[in-house]
Formats: structure tokens, sequence, C-alpha cells
């Protein structure tokens, strides 16, 4: 119920927003001659699993949560973004992006994760949160009046948890974790002269070094967050906008950290794709 109230809460924006576009005036947050320009995104919608596997310990299970652990259905999906633009060509953005899927299944067979294990049968309550926070740094190296392009870096931060737990609280398996990961930024807009625009972005990388792959020992890890959206122009620079997402990434690798259990082995992959209504306000 909360997540249908935060949709029709940004609907009821959206239409504010179109309202308010037909008034005269200009931006609402920004002056047309100032050096740096504001905008600020929001966006509501579903997210469906393409897949997801994951593995704790070399001879643990490998649970497939799309067959095994009912996640075939479809999820609610926001996100959140600010960016503060410099002299048009330097741009900072921040943004955060929750993700927290819950559901409850049966135990089809015998599954174990590091010491922990649960018999078949067993009705088990699934968390899987992956909420991260990512700033970014863009350079517009191709900045015309109805087009842009830049490149840029973006360091994301992590805030996993996972959970395996019997719903009659025999046993819990929990798995958390935070770290940094850096990520490799591109992004583009191109604007017709009716106020219709398209634009991508594209957040990713690839590692199997500890020092590149935010863990601090051997790992191979990846990040891909690629995206495609169309929206229109209003007065006062308000757009909505539909947007098309694949969110994915994981991480293979045996942790020797102090706090390891089991092993410390891990594989973790995960692929989504996402539809959502936005508004951008400039």
């Amino acid at each position: 119920m909360i997540h249908f109230k935060k949709a029709i809460l940004l609907f009821a924006l959206t239409l504010t927003a179109v309202s308010m576009s037909f008034a005269e005036g200009t931006s609402l947050i920004n002056k047309d001659d100032n050096w740096y320009k504001m905008s600020f995104m929001a966006e509501t919608g579903f997210v469906t699993i393409l897949s997801h596997t994951i593995q704790f310990g070399n001879t643990g299970s490998v649970f497939d949560y799309k067959e095994e652990g009912n996640q075939d259905i479809l999820f609610p999906y926001q996100r959140f973004s600010a960016e503060f633009r410099i002299f048009d060509r330097h741009s900072f953005v921040f943004l955060y992006q929750p993700l927290e899927i819950i559901t409850t299944a049966k135990a089809g067979r015998n599954l174990s994760f590091y010491t922990t294990a649960f018999p078949t049968g067993t009705v088990l309550n699934i968390k899987y949160s992956f909420s991260f926070y990512r700033a970014s740094y863009v350079w517009y190296f191709i900045q015309e009046p109805k087009s842009d392009f830049g490149m840029g870096l973006s360091m994301q931060v992590r805030n996993a948890s996972i959970q395996f737990e019997a719903a009659d609280g025999s046993d819990i398996s929990i798995q958390e974790n935070v770290g940094p990961v850096p990520i490799i930024k591109m992004t583009g807009k191109m604007t017709l002269d009716n106020g219709v625009w398209g634009a991508i972005d594209a957040d990713g990388f690839y590692a199997s070094s500890a020092i590149f792959n935010g863990s601090g020992f051997p790992f191979i890890g990846a990040i891909w967050d690629i995206s495609a959206r169309i929206g229109v122009e209003l007065k006062n620079n308000i757009s909505p906008y539909l947007n098309v997402r694949c969110l994915g990434g994981g991480a293979k690798g045996t942790s020797d950290s102090e706090d390891t259990q089991g092993d410390g082995y891990t594989e973790n992959w995960l692929n989504t794709l996402s539809v959502t209504l936005g508004v951008d306000f400039k």
C-alpha cells in the first residue's frame, strides 16, 4: 500500500507540473543567466527480475531466486537523483536507488547457505536488499543547444542485506555488506524543436582486481545500469518522461576477512528490467 501511495503522489505531482507548464514563466528553480543549473528527478514504476542466482559456500546451494524464491512477479521500483551543473559542461549527479525484494517460498529441496541449512519443505521468508548511493562527475565534451554528450566517473556505495529465514523462526542466514565501487559513466540527450527529447545513460564496470572491485580481496565483480528514456519539455522546464532500464551486476570470489562465514565463497548475479514514469524539474 505504501508503494501505491508513492506512485499516486508522483502522478499527482506530474499533473501539477503539466498544469503549471501552461502558465507563463521560465524555470521554477534556475535563472537563465546563472553559471550553474540544478535539476531533480524522481520516477516510479515496476521492476521484473530477468535472472537471479546466489551461492554462499563452495558446497552451498546455488539458489535461483526467480524459480525457487518466487521472484517471478512485478515489484515496485523508485529512483531519485539530483544534478548540479556548472558552466554547462561540468555536472555532479547524486543518486539514491532503493531496491528491496521480499518474498515467501517453500524449499523444494535441502538448501544450505554457509553453515545454515534448511530442509525440504521449510517455509522461507526471503529478503534481497541491494540499495545503493552513487555520486558522479560528467564532462560534456559535446554541448549544443539541442543536444549534449558526456562521459565521467561514478563512485557507488552498496548497502546489501541478504536474508533467508525459516518462517517458524527456527533458523536464519544473514549476509550484510557495505562497500564502495568505482564506475564509468556515459550520458547523452537530444531534444527536438517541438520539445520532445530522448536520452540515454549508461553506468558500468567489470573488474577482477581487489583494488578496483570495492571488496579488498580478489573478486570478480560487475555492474551495469543502462537506461533509455523519452520525454517532453514543457514550460517552466518541467519534463515528464518514460524510462526503460536494465540494471544488474554481481560478484564471485572468496573473502578472507575476519568476519567471513564458512569458507567465504560467494557468487551472486542479478539482472533486472524496469519501466517507470518520472518527472524532471529544472
